[in-house]
């Protein structure tokens, strides 16, 4: 279990990861509005769990994997996004589920 302020800044770089695959699905011409609207409550969530007080941070993990699963299965249903944005959602939801497996 990592201490507090090894959370912090292990969320704080798992957020930075969510809010560039957030930019690469905007940027994404051929990504669809569901997909861009469910990336976007994704980087939504990671703001709020950036902004948890300390004793709250593991149910805010907790909700932001289940928001990293919707994203995934957005992309991966979007049949016109781009490989760029793809990636940058397996990445982000990649880094959450190891941050979730460390709290």
């Amino acid at each position: 279990m990592l201490a507090t302020t090894d959370l912090r800044s292990r969320l704080d770089d798992v957020r930075a990861r969510i809010s560039d695959c957030r930019r690469a699905v905007e940027d994404d011409q051929g990504a669809s509005v569901v997909t861009v609207a469910v990336v976007r409550e994704f980087d939504s969530k990671a703001e709020k769990a950036g902004a948890t007080p300390d004793e709250g941070t593991r149910d805010a993990v907790i909700e932001l994997e289940q928001a990293a699963d919707s994203a995934k299965v957005a992309a991966a249903a979007d049949p016109a996004i781009g490989g760029a944005a793809r990636e940058a959602v397996e990445a982000a939801h990649l880094a959450i589920c190891i941050l979730k497996t460390e709290v």
